[in-house]
């Protein structure tokens, strides 16, 4: 900060940081909200378009991949990164009613893949990213994080997908 250099900030306590948040109360939650939606693992989950659903949609991905799938937390982190991502961009960029979220792990491959499928036959672009600007960085982060990702048109509109290398055990 400007005019404090050398001087130290005074720390919150980690008690009300706790407080706040909780793996264990997120993970509640998410139990919540895969019960009351479907499991995207097993089915499509179908989504309102709104800017909320993206809090449920990264709830449902962080339960599949640390609970369903027994996967690490550094592959949930950034699988709930790029869902998010993609929910923002359809929500933002689709004039959908809805969406769809789907999770599955390929047959014979060491991935998993996310879908989130809309009406819309408008394709993502993915754009150069500048160092000021405030929006426009969701494909760019699917970009850099995914091993793949891609848009398939489907007969009522796209699917847009993206995979994760699952490190090895």
């Amino acid at each position: 900060m400007a005019g404090l250099e050398g001087v130290e900030q005074p720390r919150r306590h980690a008690s009300a940081t706790a407080a706040r948040w909780s793996p264990a109360v997120e993970d509640e939650r998410a139990l919540e909200v895969m019960e009351l939606l479907g499991n995207p693992a097993e089915a499509e989950v179908r989504l309102p378009s709104r800017p909320e659903s993206a809090a449920t949609a990264r709830r449902l991905a962080q339960v599949v991949v640390l609970r369903h799938w027994g996967l690490g937390p550094k592959l949930a982190e950034d699988t709930v990164l790029l869902v998010s991502e993609l929910v923002g961009n359809a929500v933002r960029h689709t004039g959908a009613q809805a969406f769809g979220l789907r999770m599955r792990l390929p047959r014979g491959r060491n991935c998993l893949r996310v879908e989130l499928r809309d009406p819309s036959r408008g394709l993502p672009c993915l754009m150069p990213v500048h160092e000021l600007d405030i929006s426009g960085r969701g494909l760019f982060l699917v970009d850099g994080l995914s091993d793949r990702w891609g848009v398939d048109l489907e007969p009522h509109g796209k699917a847009t997908w993206f995979e994760i290398r699952i490190p090895e055990r």
